[in-house]
């Protein structure tokens, strides 16, 4: 499978760049495939370390963290020489805080060692740092699930692809019968989501989404619930941490999605449940969009970090928790958690660009879902999961606020009209 993100990698590597690379994640969204297929093709010879199936290794650090004494202690480990132009890969690396700390040695070093990072709770780790984490030593980068456009070229539709960017980049309509192909796929995509075990079933069995398992989704949410266990500092935590999660579904699914803490559980407060949420967004597991006060560049000096809404970060996940059928999907009447899903893969697509997100509502006549920054400007984004035209919090922002570019996503073709720009929910890629 093609993933966009293996050209971050390049570019890491065509820098020459000396700091390590260090790659987030929530579980199973490929880092490990995705590092190796790297290594295998860009290095004459590379080593592959997993610190949770050898725990044995963090032993190699406790006396030295010299890039050289760990470049010969790794060789004689292995049984073969490894020398300093030996890419290394230290997979599950938050299990090994001395091996997050001789980062700091390998950047430092006058040898230009390639040195790649991962693990699936890296960045809880970060954040937790018990010693200092070697700020500005190492390059840390997110990999989110594979997106509709990957999704497509898994799907051997790299040409439909293209034509999408292509209608995108002219702003002019996709013939209709592609178009409807598109949308069918991507209903297809918000049943499935982006997780590439998931992505590999439905393409294994001829894209026939009727043939496609769900228990893998369920497979991965339990998972995700084993870390919850055992990487966090008590039984009381981990139970919060799942609470939160199972509460975010129900969250999405009311009229106003804004994340409340006693819909976790009668008592629950941010006094108790504000750490437990960090982790999840630290671990990727989630999204947190906050609210903006003032749609004004820069969008982080308006933000209200207490007003927020959750989402999880595979749109197929919410899928599967929700309960939701094909069905609910190619219906052509409107149900919330339709709609909460929709939404939720649009902010997973452009959280997946490393944007960061804010929505915007001032009162009851208006509701944003989401401001970008585009410059200097800022662009008002409302997200429609059928083929609606109605936009009244669009109309008001226009009334109030004049911006340059407003955008509604929906299920109809690309279009424009004055400064509103309409972009099918299969684009929002292009974006």
């Amino acid at each position: 499978m093609y993933r966009k993100f293996i050209e971050t990698l390049r570019r890491w590597e065509a820098n020459n760049t000396k700091e390590p690379l260090l790659i987030t994640g929530a579980r199973q969204v490929g880092k490990t495939w995705l590092i190796k297929e790297f290594c295998s093709k860009e290095y004459d010879d590379h080593l592959y370390l997993n610190f949770e199936s050898e725990p044995q290794l963090a032993s190699i650090f406790e006396s030295s963290l010299d890039p050289k004494e760990i470049i010969r202690r790794l060789g004689v480990f292995a049984g073969r020489p490894v020398s300093s132009q030996t890419a290394l890969i230290f997979d599950e690396i938050q299990k090994c805080e001395k091996a997050v700390t001789s980062l700091k040695y390998f950047c430092e070093a006058e040898e230009n060692y390639r040195v790649i990072g991962a693990g699936s709770l890296l960045g809880v780790k970060i954040n937790r740092f018990e010693s200092s984490f070697p700020v500005g030593k190492v390059k840390v980068v997110n990999l989110p699930p594979m997106d509709f456009e990957e999704f497509l070229l898994a799907s051997g539709e790299g040409l439909l692809a293209e034509e999408i960017r292509n209608s995108y980049n002219k702003m002019q309509k996709l013939p209709e019968l592609l178009h409807e192909k598109t949308i069918r796929l991507y209903h297809d995509y918000l049943y499935v989501g982006g997780m590439p075990r998931c992505i590999n079933d439905y393409v294994q069995n001829g894209c026939d989404i009727s043939y496609f398992d769900r228990e893998l989704q369920g497979n991965i949410i339990l998972a995700y619930t084993a870390d919850m266990s055992k990487y966090t500092s008590g039984a009381a935590e981990s139970v919060k941490i799942r609470e939160i999660y199972d509460s975010v579904p129900r969250q999405l699914a009311r009229e106003n999605p804004k994340f409340k803490y006693k819909d976790i559980r009668g008592n629950a407060n941010k006094r108790d449940f504000h750490l437990p949420l960090d982790w999840l967004v630290s671990s990727g597991i989630v999204i947190k969009v906050v609210k903006a006060e003032l749609p004004q560049n820069p969008l982080k000096a308006y933000e209200n970090e207490s007003i927020f809404k959750v989402y999880m970060s595979d749109v197929g996940l919410l899928s599967f928790a929700s309960g939701v059928n094909y069905k609910s999907f190619i219906s052509a009447e409107d149900n919330i958690f339709k709609g909460a899903i929709t939404e939720n893969y649009v902010i997973q697509s452009l959280a997946s660009q490393g944007r960061s997100l804010f929505y915007f509502k001032p009162d009851e006549s208006m509701e944003i879902d989401v401001l970008l920054e585009d410059g200097d400007s800022v662009i008002p984004v409302e997200i429609k999961s059928g083929r609606h035209k109605r936009s009244t919090s669009l109309k008001n922002y226009n009334n109030k606020f004049v911006p340059q570019k407003m955008i509604r996503i929906s299920e109809n073709n690309f279009g424009q009209a004055d400064n509103l720009i309409s972009i099918p929910l299969y684009a929002v890629f292009c974006i």
